[in-house]
């Protein structure tokens, strides 16, 4: 990977946090008179984008390259 590519993964994982953020501003928001299905949803929304935002940083940042990727990369 180069720059770009990271450019590109940091992008992505600022919208995945932007996501998440606003979620939790939302349910925030609803207040204690909201129904229920509405707070459960946007909890789990919120946990979701936090599972999503972990699991591309560690098969991105903290990826080290299986030896079947790299045989790939020099086949194609």
């Amino acid at each position: 990977m180069n720059e770009t590519h990271f450019d590109e993964i940091e992008r992505v994982l600022m919208n995945i946090s932007g996501a998440r953020r606003r979620a939790e501003k939302a349910r925030a928001e609803l207040g204690s008179d909201a129904e229920p299905h509405l707070v459960r949803a946007l909890e789990e929304a919120s946990k979701q984008l936090e599972q999503t935002h972990r699991e591309l940083m560690q098969q991105t940042y903290f990826a080290v390259p299986s030896d079947d990727a790299e045989q790939q990369k020099l086949v194609a």
